[in-house]
């Protein structure tokens, strides 16, 4: 077999194979033996098929699979060997591959487009300088978060009279036009209300300082300005009928529901911690910064690799890609969309390629390998983060990690779990190879600098 490989300009090659019939003709002879030993045909038991027989049913079609077997193999093995730095897959070239007949020619001649890598050095040094911003937890911060805490904790208790915020349980009884009982009209038991919520405020005012057993006269129309899915809720009737409902009501308060937050106390602590996770209301507080910390430091992570991707593409400067091959290989990946699909995509695809193959140096640089331990640690810190949102923050271990493991499977999940994991590797390694400026800052002021650079 001979093998050329032609550079067509900085960016793109051509790979041309030549194949003789020495080069395939055992391999498929073999294929053929073994095809015979389960060939089964009309009039022959399965293995019995004369060798002529298969040879002239099959030859040309196992022949095609063998040669086809060999290109692969000889293609990888010549760009492992020659260590070709290439982008997607080869693409045959069908001007330079002559035309082909399986079953009259012996020698063959396949020519491939080969996409090669632009030369650039993304390698880090003590002369690249970023600014590493620390994000500050406050006392107000632990706050915020100790107030939800106790949000979530708490729970609706009686009260004698209505304030602002409380919730009221009672009887809705419509009037008529004279303000006396509607016979045959609506009623309500157990009709449960917020009036804070109440859109009027009129009708919101009749509410301030009720008692139990006081009765309201309100117009609920009025009330949620004519909203026909809130009257049809609050008086259990269908949305037309609520469209025409203008009636006022009474309304006998029955119950008044307070909601109290809970205080910091042990029974919090072991709720939201686990039963004995702290013992304290200063521990609680150092539990609750210690995790605000942990999530500032990843949004600050995140951050510094931004940051790094900018500096590194900024400093690489404009490259030239195969774009033609590219283009090619895109639309191949592509079958499935329109014509514009290639054409409105491939330009911005460019910076991330750029980066991508900027990262395989560093890695190299930095001796950076990714294992699926590491991998799985990834998916159990986005498990943690997504649970937390819902105050869930002392999942057992077990749970996280099975959680994690199914977020692995979904492939497109996996991968870009991969990519984090990298980067988090990456920047890890990345402050110790350039010159880094430590800089504190408050969330809020970390946050108008990121709005800033997007």
């Amino acid at each position: 077999m001979k093998i050329s490989f032609e550079n067509v300009d900085k960016v793109s090659a051509l790979l041309t194979l030549n194949i003789e019939k020495a080069d395939y003709e055992e391999k498929v002879k073999n294929a053929l033996k073994d095809f015979s030993k389960k060939a089964s045909l009309p009039g022959f038991r399965p293995g019995k098929v004369p060798a002529s027989l298969i040879q002239k049913r099959f030859g040309a079609e196992i022949k095609a699979e063998e040669i086809n077997k060999l290109l692969s193999e000889e293609i990888n093995k010549y760009i492992r060997e020659n260590k070709i730095n290439m982008l997607a897959e080869p693409l045959p070239n069908e001007e330079k591959t002559p035309a082909i007949d399986f079953e009259t020619q012996d020698d063959f001649t396949f020519a491939f487009d080969i996409a090669l890598a632009p030369e650039f050095d993304a390698k880090l040094s003590k002369k690249d300088k970023l600014t590493y911003y620390d994000i500050k937890v406050d006392d107000a911060l632990v706050d915020q978060q100790v107030q939800s805490y106790c949000q979530r904790g708490g729970q609706h208790v009686k009260a004698e009279s209505y304030q602002a915020g409380d919730m009221v349980k009672g009887t809705l009884t419509q009037f008529n036009t004279k303000n006396n009982t509607l016979e045959g009209g609506i009623t309500v038991e157990d009709a449960v209300m917020l009036p804070e919520y109440m859109k009027n405020d009129k009708e919101k005012a009749k509410f301030e300082g009720a008692k139990l057993g006081d009765v309201i006269t309100f117009n609920p129309a009025k009330a949620y300005k004519d909203n026909a899915t809130e009257l049809a809720s609050l008086l259990h009737i269908t949305k037309e009928e609520a469209e025409g409902m203008k009636s006022n009501f009474n309304f006998q308060v029955s119950e008044i529901l307070r909601f109290e937050p809970a205080k910091p106390s042990q029974e919090l602590f072991d709720q939201v911690l686990g039963k004995g996770a702290v013992k304290s209301e200063e521990e609680f507080r150092q539990f609750i910064a210690n995790d605000i910390k942990k999530n500032f430091n990843t949004e600050a992570e995140y951050q510094f690799i931004q940051d790094l991707r900018d500096h590194i593409i900024k400093r690489i400067g404009e490259v030239e890609f195969p774009e033609a091959i590219l283009k090619r290989f895109m639309k191949l990946r592509n079958q499935d969309k329109d014509e514009s699909y290639v054409e409105d995509n491939f330009k911005q695809s460019l910076p991330e390629l750029l980066w991508h193959l900027a990262k395989e140096q560093i890695c190299d640089q930095l001796e950076i390998k990714v294992e699926h331990e590491d991998v799985l640690e990834t998916a159990k810190t986005f498990t943690r983060i997504q649970f937390a949102q819902y105050g869930m923050v002392n999942l057992p271990e077990e749970s996280v990690t099975s959680y994690a493991a199914e977020m692995l499977k979904n492939e497109q999940q996996a991968q870009g779990l991969v990519e984090r994991t990298v980067e988090n590797k990456l920047a890890a390694k990345a402050k110790e190879a350039i010159t880094l400026k430590v800089k504190e800052v408050t969330i809020e002021e970390f946050r108008k600098l990121t709005e800033k650079k997007d």
